[in-house]
């Protein structure tokens, strides 16, 4: 790993093994992007790969000459109205009205390891060694607003990660209208675009489109990152596939609204952006203020789109979440929502949990309806007391029936919300979001509290420490059910509403941060009403999401699939739920429900005294076979196989790092007759190692099972004898396999 400055003609070259990012400082100061891609030998000179001829309708940069139009050339930062008419990764609003910004080269310093940003997720290291960060400083002259754009490359894999950070040292107020945490203009665009997309139940389809001329872009203005469109995009070269070929991925950490856009101009260049997103975006700095924008992660691979989800998992799973369980196995657990909703009392909580623990479950968590009074969705939010009518000893002493049944307790929150029919909104109706004069919406009967005002958050937290530091609570169900609307804080001047939407994510981040300070050994689960806000931001705080509020198997197969694209599968919240499926009623065997949730945290969402005595004791193998691989079905290497957005089989597999052992889940959705003969290719073994296929009385070699198969014919490839199984609808295998000695 090396940062190099080759003074003569100003060029930077950031490489390690796999990459190399070159830029130089132009002949007017500005940054220019001269490579970003597969590591290539190091040379005093790069200023060759600035191309800048003469071309009709060209604005240049100085009288007289006409070798420079900033439109014409790849740009680290680009201005827009500056000769550059493509999309700016920054604009200023200044006193006189004028949006023009010129940026010029200052200096540079370069750090070992990486920089802690203030108030924000980010990527970390442990060790100096694991990562090299190059600060460029630039400044407008006219304004005196200085910004340093930040460049950390990693010792091992193809990883970049951005930010860019301002600072007004002029004398005039000055407003960002658009401040973006990366800019990468590409010299082609011959690129398909993977974008991450859905809605509630059905979150994270990866959609694929070549680049053309114009603007492809995803983004939120929701409030937070969205079920609608994930902060991670995909540009891949269109003969890509898991395993070969050229792939950047483009991972914004941040939870609130976002941008990620490809625009192609009339020339074939592709400029990359990704920050905050710009729409309704106003950021007022006085003089001496500061701005620092979300860090953007960049992962570029050669070897296929399995490396780069691969490289994106370790990075996140090791040096963005934190703390006490970063690095545990998660315990399995039950949540009572499906079983009960808003219809249960103490007694019946023990009774779930009872069962549970019989069966082998670690941790109890009592979902939505303990607090307040909370009998709907209509009351109750933002009153985090116990609701003795229901809990006669309070949660302290729930916490401590559970515990005795000798098992974990958690608990389910929803800190940002409010109902009006509350005590908190009867006492402070101003702690809302809300546009004076004007009619607020609701969401599932609930409001936006104010989280850009430090009084609501310090509120809110002191509620919530009152429960965490007086009953034995082990885990934190963070949850947020709606959007914000009417974005406006009453706490707020005019000039600074622009600002709300990012100050409250701000709060958000600054109450995660309080609460796992205080509390570490407390493992958080964040959940928006399912995957609303599953995002690199929040892992920074919850090592694991509620990947979606559909636990339906099937369903879960796609989630779970465009989910493991860009994160770890030790962050997948993953549950059994009952059936037929409480989101879309459909009917799918036990075995396949728990065979989906192997592939994540793995718990279960029903009452378990409700199965029969059979299914109870298929529960308890389903748990003692979670509790002996859950190490390596976590925080193995993971390879997708078959993909269900493209086949009625849906296949990967986990790979231990010795890869002496691997567990394969197959899946078929509909089922089949007289179908044809079936077999999987593997990836991750070793090939001169012989395994076992447990179950199947067989062993074969690695560079077998990657090169020719693992056999998946079963009886539907013919006629079924009498008492073989002949296949079902929904239908799915474990295979596991172990190197032989």
């Amino acid at each position: 790993m090396s940062i190099v400055f080759h003074e003569e003609k100003k060029i930077f070259h950031l490489y390690n093994e796999k990459i190399s990012y070159i830029m130089m400082v132009l002949k007017n100061g500005h940054m220019g992007q001269l490579y970003f891609g597969k590591r290539i030998h190091d040379r005093e000179d790069f200023s060759y790969l600035v191309e800048n001829y003469s071309r009709p309708m060209g604005s240049y940069v100085f009288e007289g000459e006409k070798d420079l139009s900033l439109e014409h050339v790849k740009l680290e930062y680009g201005v827009y109205g500056s000769s550059d008419y493509r999309q700016p990764a920054v604009e200023v609003l200044q006193e006189n009205g004028s949006c023009i910004s010129d940026f010029q080269y200052q200096n540079f310093s370069i750090e070992a390891g990486k920089p802690k940003l203030e108030g924000l997720p980010a990527t970390y290291t442990e060790d100096d060694k694991e990562a090299e960060t190059l600060i460029i400083t630039l400044k407008d002259n006219l304004t005196g607003l200085v910004l340093k754009l930040c460049y950390t490359i990693f010792s091992e894999k193809g990883i970049i990660a951005r930010n860019a950070h301002f600072c007004n040292t002029g004398k005039e107020s000055l407003c960002l209208t658009t401040a973006m945490s990366l800019c990468l203009d590409l010299p082609d665009y011959d690129y398909e675009w993977i974008q991450f997309s859905g809605a509630w139940a059905r979150e994270r389809y990866p959609k694929v489109r070549r680049l053309e001329q114009g603007i492809q872009s995803v983004g939120s203005m929701r409030g937070h990152s969205s079920h609608e469109h994930n902060p991670f995009v995909i540009l891949k070269r269109p003969h890509t596939d898991e395993f070969h070929g050229e792939a950047i991925g483009f991972s914004l950490i941040y939870s609130g609204n976002f941008l990620a856009q490809a625009e192609v101009d009339t020339h074939g260049t592709t400029r990359m952006l990704m920050g905050i997103h710009p729409f309704g975006f106003k950021w007022k700095m006085e003089a001496g203020e500061t701005f620092q924008t979300p860090e953007a992660v960049m992962v570029y691979t050669d070897e296929g789109l399995n490396d780069m989800s691969q490289i994106f998992h370790k990075l996140y799973q090791k040096r963005l979440a934190r703390g006490y369980w970063r690095d545990k196995t998660r315990p399995i657990l039950i949540n009572n929502w499906e079983a009960t909703y808003f219809d249960f009392t103490e007694e019946r909580i023990v009774e779930i949990a009872g069962k549970a623990k019989e069966c082998g479950v670690e941790l109890f968590v009592l979902d939505d309806g303990w607090f307040g009074k909370r009998s709907s969705d209509r009351a109750g939010l933002g009153d985090w007391v116990a609701n003795k009518d229901r809990l006669p000893n309070g949660i302290s002493g729930l916490a401590d029936k559970v515990s005795r049944l000798g098992m974990k307790f958690g608990l389910w929150f929803e800190p940002e919300m409010v109902n009006k029919d509350s005590d908190l909104y009867r006492k402070h109706p101003d702690w809302i979001l809300q546009t004076p004069g004007r009619k607020n919406s609701h969401g599932r009967f609930q409001y936006v509290l104010d989280f850009s005002r430090k009084e609501v958050v310090d509120a809110i937290f002191s509620m919530m420490d009152e429960l965490l530091s007086n009953a034995k609570i082990s885990y934190i169900k963070w949850d947020m059910n709606r959007s914000i609307t009417e974005c406006f804080s009453t706490a707020l001047p005019a000039d600074r509403q622009g600002e709300v939407f990012h100050r409250y994510i701000l709060g958000v981040y600054d109450l995660y941060e309080r609460l796992t300070s205080k509390f570490p050994e407390v493992l958080f689960e964040s959940c928006a009403s399912g995957g609303g806000r599953f995002d690199p931001g929040i892992l920074y705080y919850a090592p694991q999401g509620w990947a979606s509020d559909d636990s339906d198997a099937v369903e879960r197969l796609k989630i779970q699939y465009g989910t493991s694209y860009c994160y770890p599968i030790s962050s997948i919240g993953s549950h059994v739920s009952v059936s037929p499926n409480h989101q879309i009623n459909r009917s799918t065997p036990l075995y396949t429900r728990a065979n989906v949730a192997y592939f994540g945290t793995f718990g279960y969402e029903l009452d378990l005294n409700k199965l029969t005595q059979e299914e109870q004791e298929q529960v308890k193998e389903q748990i003692s076979f979670m509790k002996k691989y859950r190490e390596l079905l976590q925080y193995g290497t993971f390879y997708r196989l078959s993909s269900p957005f493209e086949s009625n089989i849906t296949a990967w597999m986990t790979v231990s790092e010795d890869r002496k052992t691997a567990i394969v889940g197959w899946y078929r959705v509909m089922n089949q007759v007289n179908g044809c003969y079936t077999r999987l290719r593997l990836q991750g073994l070793q090939e001169e190692l012989e395994y076992e296929i447990e179950g199947s009385g067989r062993s074969l070699y690695g560079d077998e099972l990657m090169n020719l198969g693992l056999l998946t014919s079963d009886p539907t490839s013919g006629q079924p004898e009498e008492g073989e199984f002949p296949g079902c609808d929904f239908d799915s295998r474990i295979y596991i396999l172990r190197a032989k000695k």
